[in-house]
Formats: C-alpha cells, sequence, structure tokens
C-alpha cells in the first residue's frame, strides 16, 4: 500500500513539473505580429545558437540570434536559399557595464545583457510571403506584437544582402 501511495506521489510531481515548465519554455503568446500574422514560437528561446552580436549606437544592444531545427541545419548544410520552415530569432538586450565584473578586472572591461528590448523574428515560407521573397518579419516588446510601420521597413533593410537569402547573419562555429 506504501508503494501505491508513494508511485501516486510521485506520478503527481512529474506530471506538475511537465505542466508547469512546457508551455513557459519560450513566453510565446497568442497575439500576432500585425503585418505577417506571426507569433512567438513556443520555446523559441530554447532554440540552438547561430550567433551573437553587438550594435552600439542608439540601438547599444547585445544580441543572440538562434534557429529553430530547419534553420540550423541549412546553417550548418550552407545551404541558400533556407528553406520553408526557417526561424531566426533576434534577442536583444541593453548592453551595460559589469560594476561586479569591473571591480574585480580593476578596471572598465566587462559588460552584460540588461535589460530586454525586443525579440524579431523571420520566417520563411515561400508562398505565404512571396511579395517580401518568401520572408516574413515580426518584432515583439514584452512579449506584444509591435505595429506594422516598423515592419515595413524590415525587407528594405534586408535587400543588400539578397545574395544570402536576405539574412545578415552569420553561422558562428
Amino acid at each position: 500500500m506504501k508503494r501505491i501511495v508513494f508511485m501516486l506521489i510521485a506520478a503527481v510531481i512529474l506530471a506538475c513539473g511537465v505542466v508547469f515548465t512546457n508551455p513557459a519554455a519560450g513566453r510565446a503568446n497568442e497575439k500576432a505580429a500585425p503585418t505577417y500574422g506571426i507569433k512567438l514560437p513556443p520555446g523559441y528561446r530554447d532554440w540552438k545558437l547561430i550567433s551573437v552580436a553587438h550594435e552600439e549606437g542608439q540601438l547599444n544592444d547585445i544580441r543572440a540570434i538562434l534557429g529553430n531545427n530547419i534553420a540550423i541545419k541549412a546553417y550548418r548544410d550552407e545551404r541558400l536559399p533556407f528553406p520553408d520552415g526557417t526561424i531566426i530569432a533576434r534577442l536583444a538586450w541593453r548592453y551595460v557595464p559589469s560594476e561586479e565584473n569591473n571591480r574585480v578586472f580593476g578596471r572598465p572591461q566587462s559588460f552584460l545583457a540588461g535589460p530586454p528590448t525586443n525579440v524579431q523574428l523571420m520566417v520563411k515560407d515561400s508562398k505565404k510571403y512571396a511579395a517580401t521573397d518568401g520572408w516574413g518579419d515580426a518584432q515583439f516588446e514584452d512579449g506584444k506584437p509591435d505595429d506594422t510601420a516598423l515592419l515595413k521597413t524590415c525587407f528594405p533593410c534586408h535587400e543588400p544582402v539578397k545574395a544570402r537569402d536576405f539574412v545578415f547573419t552569420r553561422y558562428a562555429r
């Protein structure tokens, strides 16, 4: 009898762990970006790293560029154009000095990701987004989709890298 009670309690604990960790993994929401109808994909924060970047100037942010399995396979296989189903996510945070690390180093040299700024997505679907050479774009701030006017600037900005299927980020092996 004790064994049955123990097994039942263990099963309940395991079920609760699955229920509470799975949906929250990517902080996906149900709101779609207005221009292309793109939603934050579940679990996107757990995707594999493509590269990192630091943008200076007004943005002054640090970025992690992640890809779903289709994107990672295309990068590894050096396949262009990217196949339909490719999703590339760019997560950005303010670039801030680390006072704690700088005290250890004895001089200002260390920086960290500070407050998050936004998440941007590129989604490849050659039929759905034919007008923009197969790519749909989205931007989210605090999990909410950004406005239509901003998204209209995405494709023109990416046109200079048409030879790389409109993708700026190179794979960091």
